[in-house]
């Protein structure tokens, strides 16, 4: 598609150059102002209604806040009382090359979140790609692109329609691997697959039904999966945030930090748990701004 296609939205309408672009990592946080269990769409809510601590919750966001600043920018959008999934802010778009392709959430309670993130992208200057309110789509909760930022996997069976997957890889003309969620407790691709810099994968094989387990191995040597265990990844030991060889994520229960170490990454570990009891984690309260690429330290394209 063109930049003239009705998908694209934007009030000044910016020609490509002057689109955002950054040359250091780059992630977008929404403060837990507002967040709370109000309601149950996923399975880690049930039980929780309101059980979160907001004082422990605003703690446990700082700390992160604080260590994802020693490796990259980090810019804020505030979160809206009628939003209190909002915290989870890297479920509202998956942004790439200054194009931010904005969710149509398949739950009327996190579809107020839509405006006021289209809102700020709009004003920082993106250009904004629509998903038809028909065509469930929920941004980087369930599209991944790989390190290089030239594929993009996308999910779908849980909260995204697989028909999505084609709509939001044309924002970028790229090519798309679909993969079916089978187990309700990993409702979405980043509670599950983790694409890191070096090349490797951190997944739960569990998550998947066979064809995409396929299509997983035909794109990930053996040497390259790392597949977490059951505990691991109810611990969501695959909702990380990766900049370069840093990853930032939930304490797992288990020697995984240990092992992605001897991969060279260097890893800490947080307690999230405010948040798992909403159903997300490090990653799921980030969005990436800066490109696949230059978030995960290669050089940028010319």
């Amino acid at each position: 598609m063109s930049l003239t296609s009705t998908a694209f939205t934007n009030s000044s309408s910016p020609a490509l150059a002057s689109l955002p672009q950054f040359d250091r990592p780059t992630f977008l946080m929404c403060p837990p102002e507002w967040y709370d269990v109000n309601y149950v769409i996923n399975p880690w809510m049930a039980g929780n209604l309101h059980r979160p601590s907001r004082d422990r919750a605003f703690e446990q966001w700082k700390e992160l806040h604080q260590h994802l600043q020693r490796i990259a920018d980090v810019r804020l959008i505030h979160g809206q009382p009628d939003s209190p999934d909002m915290v989870f802010v890297a479920h509202a778009a998956l942004v790439q090359h200054g194009v931010a392709a904005i969710s149509s959430f398949a739950h009327p309670q996190r579809q107020t979140e839509e405006q006021h993130l289209r809102r700020w992208f709009q004003k920082a200057g993106f250009l904004v790609w629509e998903t038809p309110r028909e065509t469930c789509f929920e941004g980087e909760g369930d599209a991944l692109f790989n390190s290089a930022g030239d594929h993009l996997w996308a999910a779908h069976g849980v909260r995204t329609c697989r028909q999505s997957h084609r709509h939001v890889a044309d924002a970028w003309h790229t090519t798309v691997t679909s993969l079916h969620l089978v187990d309700p407790r990993f409702y979405h691709l980043d509670t599950c697959f983790a694409p890191l810099s070096g090349g490797h994968l951190l997944y739960f094989p569990g998550a998947f039904d066979a064809p995409s387990l396929a299509r997983i191995e035909a794109g990930y040597a053996p040497e390259n999966r790392i597949a977490v265990t059951e505990a691991e990844a109810t611990h969501f030991a695959c909702n990380v945030i990766n900049v370069g060889q840093s990853i930032l994520m939930a304490a797992a229960g288990s020697d995984l930090a240990q092992r992605l170490g001897r991969l060279g990454y260097e890893v800490t570990e947080l307690d999230l748990r405010e948040f798992i009891r909403g159903g997300g984690s490090a990653k799921a309260l980030t969005l990436r701004l800066s490109d696949s690429r230059i978030t995960s330290g290669l050089p940028a394209q010319p």
